[in-house]
């Protein structure tokens, strides 16, 4: 009995060892941990308590981690509230969390975000052809996931200017 209690004292020492040394580049969801965990051989009933562990000390926190998802993918790659939720999606935060963040995103701010963006391209193609310039815009603004509508708003801005 007391070598079984050691071995899973063992395996949950392990797995601790793996998610902290998981988390110390990059905070990460609790499904994106899971799924490290279980990759890296741990059982999911021990990677579930490491899990319940991290989460009660603070470490773990999905609401945390989406928030600061969202403002670092904001900021450093300028991308849209919807191409941040899909990324948030695809890392196993809930719907519920994803909903939460992207409501504190100001629709205004995005806007400015996608115009400064669609600004800085315009300024770098406006010696070639009306056309060129359009595509090459409106190209910039759809990689980074802005919807069709704010686009052509963003294009008559730059356009009639």
């Amino acid at each position: 009995m007391r070598e079984k209690i050691e071995v899973v004292a063992d395996l949950y020492g392990d797995a601790m060892t793996i998610a902290l040394y998981a988390l110390a580049p990059r905070a990460k969801s609790r499904a994106e941990l899971h799924a490290h965990l279980l990759k890296r051989g741990a059982e999911a009933e021990i990677a579930s308590a490491v899990l319940d562990n991290l989460e009660l000390q603070g470490l773990l926190n999905d609401l945390e981690f989406a928030k600061i998802w969202s403002e670092s993918r904001q900021r450093q790659k300028k991308l849209s509230k919807r191409t941040i939720a899909q990324e948030l999606r695809v890392k196993g935060v809930s719907q519920d969390i994803i909903d939460e963040v992207i409501d504190e995103i100001d629709d205004d701010g995005e806007y400015q975000m996608a115009f400064d963006l669609a600004e800085r391209k315009y300024r770098s193609c406006a010696h070639l052809e009306q056309e060129v310039i359009y595509r090459r815009v409106h190209s910039v603004l759809a990689r980074k996931g802005f919807s069709h509508g704010v686009t052509q708003r963003i294009m008559k801005e730059l356009l009639a200017s």
